[in-house]
């Protein structure tokens, strides 16, 4: 996990397979919390595991997942994989999760976005 930076974090770019966070560039798929950035080891949605999650369980209420450069048609076992943890599901383009992410920060709504990279 990286730290947490002076309020929460917010996501200023992304492209070329990473994320710019809080004006921190970062390589790869992410999982963005308010407070934290962590790794995320997948670079498609059908990699998505509950154990990815399990660990923060209670510190969001929706979880807004980005599932690449174009929305995938058929996430509903992706989805269903993370039933009975507590927390809400919506799949998106990954530039859509973003911005989604980025609104609902500034709400402050209990957030977190999984984003998968795009080129």
């Amino acid at each position: 996990m990286t730290p947490r930076q002076s309020g929460p974090n917010v996501i200023s770019a992304y492209g070329d397979g990473g994320f710019r966070v809080s004006g921190v560039r970062h390589e790869g798929s992410l999982i963005v919390l308010p407070t934290d950035i962590i790794p995320w080891p997948i670079t498609a949605l059908d990699q998505m595991a509950r154990e990815h999650f399990e660990e923060l369980v209670g510190k969001f209420e929706i979880l807004l997942i980005g599932c690449g450069a174009r929305f995938d048609v058929s996430p509903k076992s992706a989805i269903a994989k993370l039933s009975g943890l507590g927390f809400s599901v919506d799949v998106m383009d990954t530039g859509a999760a973003c911005r989604t992410y980025n609104v609902l920060i500034a709400e402050q709504r209990p957030i977190a976005t999984a984003l998968i990279a795009v080129d």
